[in-house]
């Protein structure tokens, strides 16, 4: 359920800590995310086995005033989903259910904490999947949806996009529905889990597909001439840009319903997989004094193994981009397999990662701002001598009707109206620096570089395309000035008053946020201010459109 690795135990019943049945951490362990890079000490995680006892516990904070952070698979780079200090913990992974799957309607209905590899599951038996995935399939739905997840292709939209309901949890209001085409729905789809906690989601299907994948490896020019064919002729594609080398990999996927290709046919590649590791394998061997077996390694393992010899050293970084292109060199070729399987991929180790999303013009009209924007990084890059591993990944969506997707087509001036066009084509780029190492020196190093390279990224390059971060890896600001011009950038690009209103009124006590989203989001003023203040902050900013919220006498929407 969470990936961490210094939680001890966990306590059940909950009755014993707040009164409704389910099972708890009741004392303080400390909740650590995949990369290992944040980490929370939650006074205690709720982990509810129904989503009513999820309402209930959210119910209790909201009514003590008591922090309380939803969470996932604790997947986020940045740890969006832990709670501030001394705040509790809830966690959806035992509301998993798969609770109809409709054949005729192409739709799945789902608990929240369904992970996306046990929804494919449950659709491949009906002949369905999902359109879209992102990289990992471990993320949580609410999640998934919440924090404006991707995958690729230029027709495709975020996630999101697939969502047509949504059941909440909110703090003020109870337990609430919305769908596509409600006021509401654009801005609480992706809303970072501050407005309730998903109980429940309604996602769009499309029939069970193989994909034809084809792996190519172009020149940087070739890459940038091509690019827009590329994007119109292909269901899916991604680059991977690599440093310091004059080769970008191209990776398409392409529907095969026609069946002419079956699983597991294709153009395999002419090298054999020791063949095509041989690079990094001759790589390593030159650089270790040991004579470890490493047969047993696969691609993104050796990489880390040559990486952790000296992960800040620009010629060494060089001499491994440059045997992972050799290694996609060789990798060339056709592969067919089932959807679910070719829209996730291997995304390495423990690492640093940020992403950025701007617009790249239309479908029909691309700008080519998408290609300028990595050639203008590379050339940063090999002037300034950053140590920058590969990939700079590249993926592309359409638009998305969230208003605060990193791919949503305009700020909009009214709430209730969303302005989408979905011939846009939003492009997202992504930077890493892997972790390949246990030792708390390296990691600050590591981390001390990351923080320069993506500094180099922000202040040259996102005022220039109207970039702005990915929300899994968006970072607490380093100062007062840093946070203020982060701040400037989100209201310039999304309505954040209109979302700081919703918040307060949904949440008007900020229990389900943290230090990292009120820094970036600010929340209205006075949200702890006594009931009566706050219940006529509400009325006055109230859209028309809100729902009633209750007060403190008043039967909550899930009472009823």
């Amino acid at each position: 359920m969470f990936f961490a690795r210094r939680a001890r135990q966990v306590v059940s019943p909950l009755a014993a800590c707040v009164g409704v049945s389910a099972a708890a951490w009741c004392e303080e362990e400390e909740v650590v995310n995949w990369s290992g890079t944040h980490s929370c000490v939650p006074s205690r995680v709720y982990a509810p086995e129904t989503t009513a006892e999820a309402a209930a516990i959210v119910k209790q904070h909201h009514d003590r005033r008591e922090p309380l952070r939803p969470c996932g698979s604790t997947l986020s780079p940045n740890g969006l989903g832990f709670c501030r200090e001394g705040g509790a913990m809830l966690n959806m992974g035992l509301c998993d259910r798969i609770l109809e799957v409709d054949e005729a309607t192409k739709t799945v209905r789902v608990e929240c904490g369904a992970r996306v590899d046990q929804v494919l599951d449950a659709l491949s038996h009906k002949g369905l999947t999902l359109e879209n995935l992102a990289s990992i399939a471990a993320q949580q739905i609410g999640g998934f949806v919440q924090v404006g997840a991707h995958g690729t292709g230029a027709t495709l939209g975020p996630v999101d996009s697939q969502v047509l309901s949504l059941k909440m949890a909110t703090p003020a209001y109870g337990v609430m529905e919305v769908r596509r085409g409600h006021p509401m729905f654009d801005l609480m789809s992706v809303s970072l889990g501050t407005m309730g906690v998903c109980l429940e989601a309604t996602l769009r299907c499309v029939p069970k597909h193989l994909l034809r994948e084809r792996v190519a490896v172009l020149t940087r020019a070739e890459a940038e001439s091509q690019c827009a064919d590329i994007l119109r002729n292909n269901r899916h594609a991604r680059f991977m840009w690599i440093p310091f080398v004059d080769a970008v990999v191209v990776v398409t996927n392409n529907p095969t319903f026609d069946g002419v290709l079956g699983e597991g046919q294709g153009e395999p590649p002419r090298y054999s997989i020791d063949e095509r590791l041989e690079p990094l394998r001759s790589l390593l061997a030159t650089c270790r004094t040991d004579d470890e077996d490493v047969s047993s390694l696969n691609f993104a393992q050796l990489r880390d193994e040559l990486l952790k010899m000296d992960p800040l050293d620009v010629s060494h970084v060089k001499r491994v981009n440059a045997a992972e292109a050799e290694f996609w060199r060789r990798s060339q070729g056709v592969d067919v397999a089932d959807s679910s399987k070719k829209l996730n991929f291997e995304c390495g180790g423990q690492q640093w990662v940020n992403e950025c999303a701007f617009p790249a013009g239309r479908l029909s009209e691309p700008s080519g701002r998408d290609v300028q924007y990595l050639l203008d990084l590379l050339g940063v890059i090999e002037a300034e001598g950053i140590p920058a591993p590969a990939p700079i990944e590249q993926r592309w969506t359409a638009a998305s009707s969230a208003k605060l997707s990193p791919a949503s087509s305009k700020k909009g001036e009214d709430l209730a109206k969303t302005v989408v066009s979905h011939d846009d084509l939003v492009s997202w780029v992504g930077i890493i620096m892997y972790l390949p190492t246990d030792d708390p020196g390296q990691r600050r190093d590591i981390t001390d570089a990351f923080q320069r390279y993506k500094r180099k990224c922000e202040d040259i390059l996102w005022p220039t395309y109207g970039a702005v971060e990915h929300w899994a890896k968006i970072e607490l600001p380093t100062d007062q000035d840093h946070a203020d011009r982060v701040r400037k950038r989100l209201a310039d690009r999304f309505p954040t008053a209109d979302f700081a209103v919703a918040r307060k009124y949904f949440d008007p006590h900020g229990i389900l946020s943290n230090d990292l989203i009120d820094t970036v989001l600010p929340r209205l003023p006075n949200a702890d201010d006594s009931e009566q203040s706050a219940e006529s902050t509400h009325t006055s900013a109230r859209p028309p459109f809100f729902p009633p919220r209750r007060t403190e006498t008043e039967p909550r929407a899930d009472d009823e």
